[in-house]
């Protein structure tokens, strides 16, 4: 299994690399290649992936690769300064996560060879799934030229255009409440990593956070082409430069009642739909439920924060949110407990999900005129579906096993497991 995943993500990053040789941007493995031998591209990626690599290592082996990590950082930071070239950091974890790899496939024995292998290939699977994303978020621009924004819009005026509102709100925050937001948002990987290495304390529990994570990574960017979005403040709002519809966002709300699709001649991706900050943070936050109270508390910030945001700076409409939800919970529900098997209780929930994510996707896009027409009628059903998934997931998942909602969702004594926090 490892094996084909391995030779899925070497084979989808060779694809990836010509196709974007050939439309004249920087592919997966050009990037790879600035992280071994450039300027890397994220500086807190390449260290993300180490730390999970060093999950398989003894405590000695891992203060020897962080201070080779730091070494090899610290020549290839001299290297630039003295070029004139940027501050970056990154190459150092990078060479030494394959570093690990070689070692302990060549050298060492079962079953840390296992262990070790494993650190390694999950933080190398990190890496590559960025790589794999920016590329990803490039070919939504070349595949979908027109973007269904409008529809999108006029379903979250029945919310109250909540976009608009937050937008106003980070406004009213100035720039320390702009700023702590915005390192919220953009550091949400780093944040996966530290829950991560907490469940990952006492060695390989059979979930965790990085699966779910992963997962979503793989599965949520599909939808980008079947339902291609930019966000409001690219559709209607400054960020579109030239190719928004107008300068609405975050003051003005728009009055069209007949939306169509338009091109936006923007370079934003279309990746709004699902919102993927908003899958990432509440997988962060349903995976710390049973952590310590610091811990809760974490997990708890970090969704609230992101979710203000997606919102308050223009990258999602709420209606974005509501699927990104479904989306991690449907994910979740596949993969959490995997002791209890496949039975009534997790078919009914991933089947569920699914079909309550297409039915939202599909009212967004051809019901749109009607949600906002008729938002007494359109919230409650939107949010129902929305309620309907979360209960349904926490009677599986959370419950109290002797509780009438524990044994709907199938939590008697022998079936109920939890994943180590």
């Amino acid at each position: 299994m490892a094996l084909a995943a391995a030779t899925a993500v070497v084979g989808a990053m060779i694809v990836l690399q010509v196709v974007a040789s050939r439309s004249g941007f920087e592919g997966p493995l050009d990037s790879l290649a600035r992280d071994f031998v450039g300027t890397p591209k994220s500086m807190s990626v390449p260290w993300a992936g180490l730390a999970l690599g060093l999950v398989g290592l003894t405590n000695r082996q891992r203060v020897l690769a962080v201070a080779a990590a730091v070494g090899i950082d610290l020549v290839f930071v001299a290297g630039r300064a003295v070029t004139d070239g940027p501050f970056a950091v990154g190459n150092g974890p990078t060479w030494v996560l394959a570093g690990i790899a070689l070692v302990a496939a060549w050298r060492w024995t079962e079953p840390q060879r296992s262990s070790a292998l494993l650190g390694a290939g999950l933080g190398a699977l990190l890496i590559a799934a960025t790589k794999i994303g920016d590329v990803w978020l490039q070919i939504t621009v070349m595949a979908r030229p027109a973007v269904l924004d409008q529809y999108v819009e006029l379903a979250d005026r029945a919310f109250g255009a909540p976009s608009w509102v937050m937008g106003q709100v980070v406004d009213a925050l100035g720039p320390v409440g702009y700023g702590v937001l915005h390192w919220v948002y953009i550091e949400l990987p780093v944040a996966a990593i530290a829950v991560a290495l907490y469940q990952l304390r006492g060695g390989w529990p059979s979930h965790h956070l990085v699966r779910t994570f992963l997962a979503i990574g793989l599965i949520g960017p599909l939808f980008y082409l079947v339902f291609p979005v930019v966000g409001p403040d690219f559709a209607f709002g400054a960020a579109g430069q030239g190719a928004q519809l107008g300068d609405y966002w975050p003051t003005t709300i728009p009055t069209g009642t007949d939306p169509t699709a338009f091109v936006f001649d923007g370079g934003a991706p279309r990746n709004c739909m699902p919102s993927l900050h908003t899958a990432w943070a509440l997988s962060i936050f349903v995976h710390t439920r049973s952590g310590p109270r610091w811990l809760r508390w974490g997990g708890t910030f970090w969704l609230v924060c992101t979710l203000m945001a997606t919102l308050g700076f223009g990258y999602h409409y709420a209606v974005d949110l509501v699927a990104g939800v479904v989306l991690c919970l449907t994910i979740e529900s596949a993969l959490r407990d995997p002791e209890r098997g496949w039975g009534r209780f997790r078919i009914r929930l991933v089947v569920g999900g699914a079909a309550a994510f297409a039915a939202l996707l599909l009212s967004y896009r051809y019901l749109a005129v009607q949600i906002a027409a008729h938002p007494m009628v359109s919230v409650p059903l939107i949010l129902g579906v929305l309620v309907a998934v979360v209960a349904a997931f926490h009677a599986t998942f959370f419950a109290a096993p002797d509780s009438a909602l524990g044994r709907w969702g199938g939590r008697d004594a022998s079936a109920t497991v939890r994943v180590p926090v």
